[in-house]
């Protein structure tokens, strides 16, 4: 019997697999901390003899050679990649042998990306497969995003995803299960699925690329596109260059006086604590990017390359678990790290309020105040508050002598950002408060709101 292991990592909205027969494994796209893969074949007592990629991934640094190096496992990667590594090269409809009882047939997905592969997982002893490794192409209820190379090629991606889906369908059974890699999160999906599992038969049901035509799939699925994060323009060309495993070593500690001087020399200070913590009291300067799901695909996108990183957290676990996760996206080393709450040291520290949308429709209503709304550009199109100021956070930087003067509401879609973006106001001199609540409040609490836009492609 063939079981299959889904190793999550919600930071990023992706998953990687390990399918075992009980004596040999497989991965299938693995992050780069390999150490969850190792532990997860070392309790089944199974060896990882195989590490297949779906593609050269955009949203995160694989783990693929580092993982075979480290298991002497043969690493399969597309023949049709530039890479600057060994590999066993694979192209559509290669079989290879894993195993007592396990066969991997690969099919060519472009879409997602031009040289995607897809891996159909199949038992021998059987005679049927039993899963299919989809990587970007096919997701739940959806497909991975065709833009990644640029506008000008994603009409013909998106007709190339349409006809991969179109193909896994038709090939595979209906009771084949389906392990995306892509599509809980990531910025590599069109839509976020709230699905947790599904099969070709499910698809077929229910995905937009099984049950719509051609034509007014590919018109959908452009429109849907939004932003993605700038680090995606740096881990293609990481992964095709082989990337080493993640360094686990502790950053050097930094006292008050040491996080003061980074933030005097411009350098990136940011402060783990929950937000309304941070809020309250901070080291004047640092910047607020709570630790959870969303610290990754937001400092990841603001941060600018190679910038020196300091970490503070609320303590040495929060820190350490904040390192991995950015080594994912190549944020290594940092610089420093203060495990524990921020000290203000001889100065005081810094703190501004936070309200709810409740407290902007008072707030409006005693004196002029500026409406910052941070979301992305569809999400501003699907209905906002009138009269406020659309710049999306991950411009914000850079616009921020562009602002009105005056005190100034931030807000976003549920707080996280809105607290990034009144960190960063907060940095700036300015007079802020962050809107700590989800948009949805905003017109119970009374403030107008316009009526959603139509957004072209």
């Amino acid at each position: 019997m063939i079981d299959v292991i889904t190793i999550r990592t919600p930071s990023l909205g992706d998953r990687s697999y390990l399918a075992t027969d009980g004596v040999a494994a497989l991965v299938v796209d693995p992050q780069r901390d390999i150490d969850r893969v190792l532990a997860a074949a070392a309790a089944r007592g199974v060896a990882v003899t195989h590490v297949f990629e779906t593609h050269i991934h955009n949203d995160y640094l694989s783990g693929g050679l580092a993982l075979a190096q480290v298991t002497g496992a043969t690493y399969h990667v597309n023949a049709a990649d530039a890479v600057a590594f060994d590999r066993a090269p694979v192209a559509d409809g290669d079989v290879l042998t894993v195993g007592a009882s396990m066969r991997v047939r690969v099919i060519a997905t472009p879409g997602h990306t031009f040289t995607h592969l897809a891996y159909a997982l199949e038992d021998a002893a059987a005679g049927q497969v039993v899963a299919v490794f989809t990587g970007g192409s096919l997701l739940y209820g959806a497909t991975g995003r065709p833009d990644l190379f640029g506008a000008e090629h994603a009409p013909a991606l998106a007709a190339a995803q349409h006809a991969s889906a179109r193909r896994l369908a038709a090939t595979l059974p209906g009771l084949a299960a389906v392990h995306p890699t892509h599509g809980f999160g990531s910025f590599c999906a069109a839509s976020v699925s709230t699905a947790d599992s599904s099969t070709m038969a499910d698809e077929q049901r229910g995905n937009p690329a099984l049950i719509l035509d051609a034509d007014t799939y590919v018109t959908g699925l452009l429109a849907a596109l939004d932003d993605y994060p700038a680090y995606y323009a740096r881990m293609g060309p990481a992964n095709a260059r082989g990337v080493a495993a993640a360094d686990p070593a502790s950053p050097a500690p930094a006292g008050p006086g040491e996080i003061r001087r980074r933030i005097a020399a411009g350098q990136w200070v940011v402060d783990l604590r929950q937000r309304r913590a941070f809020a309250a009291g901070h080291i004047p300067g640092s910047l607020s990017f709570e630790h959870g799901d969303s610290l990754v695909s937001n400092l990841g996108w603001l941060i600018p390359p190679d910038a020196p990183l300091t970490l503070i957290g609320g303590s040495p676990e929060q820190v350490a678990d904040a390192q991995r996760d950015l080594a994912r996206i190549d944020i290594e080393p940092l610089a420093s790290a203060a495990p524990g709450p921020p000290r203000g040291g001889a100065r005081p520290l810094a703190s501004y309020p936070v309200s709810d949308f409740d407290g902007l429709a008072a707030a409006r209503q005693h004196q002029p105040v500026t409406v910052l709304d941070v979301r992305r550009r569809l999400e501003w199109s699907a209905g906002h508050i009138e009269g406020a100021l659309h710049v999306p956070l991950h411009h914000l930087p850079g616009r921020l002598a562009d602002l009105p003067p005056g005190p100034i509401w931030v807000h976003c879609q549920a707080g996280y950002r809105a607290s990034v973006a009144a960190s960063l106001l907060h940095a700036a001199g300015r007079d802020v408060t962050a809107v700590d609540d989800d948009f949805g409040h905003a017109g119970p609490a009374g403030l107008p709101l316009a009526a959603a836009q139509p957004v072209s492609a």
